[in-house]
């Protein structure tokens, strides 16, 4: 038997599924949008069962340190410098990425 989103989590996965391909966000600025904390926000992506619908790899810790993620972090980094992310040390290129660290929805 597979998880069964609650209204919480759907709110987070709909929100991941407006991110573009190449962009990013923190666990951070989704909890501010939806009125979590951003340690709510992880617990919920990690029960993330649809992880090619809901990429939960785009988001990063507010420091810019690659967080886990379901497939590892290795498999997280690879996707996200796939997508052009900058990485060293697990962290992302905060000044790359700084002017695009914005949900859009």
């Amino acid at each position: 038997m597979g998880y069964k989103p609650t209204p919480k989590s759907e709110q987070v996965f709909r929100l991941l599924q407006k991110i573009p391909k190449g962009k990013i966000t923190t666990y951070k600025e989704i909890g501010s949008k939806l009125g979590l904390n951003p340690r709510e926000v992880g617990r919920i992506l990690s029960k993330n069962e649809n992880l090619r619908g809901i990429k939960c790899y785009k988001v990063v810790g507010t420091n810019r340190e690659i967080r886990g993620y379901k497939l590892g972090k290795t498999e997280k980094i690879r996707k996200l410098r796939r997508e052009g992310s900058d990485i060293l040390h697990h962290q992302i290129d905060f000044w790359k990425w700084l002017p695009t660290m914005k949900l859009c929805y």
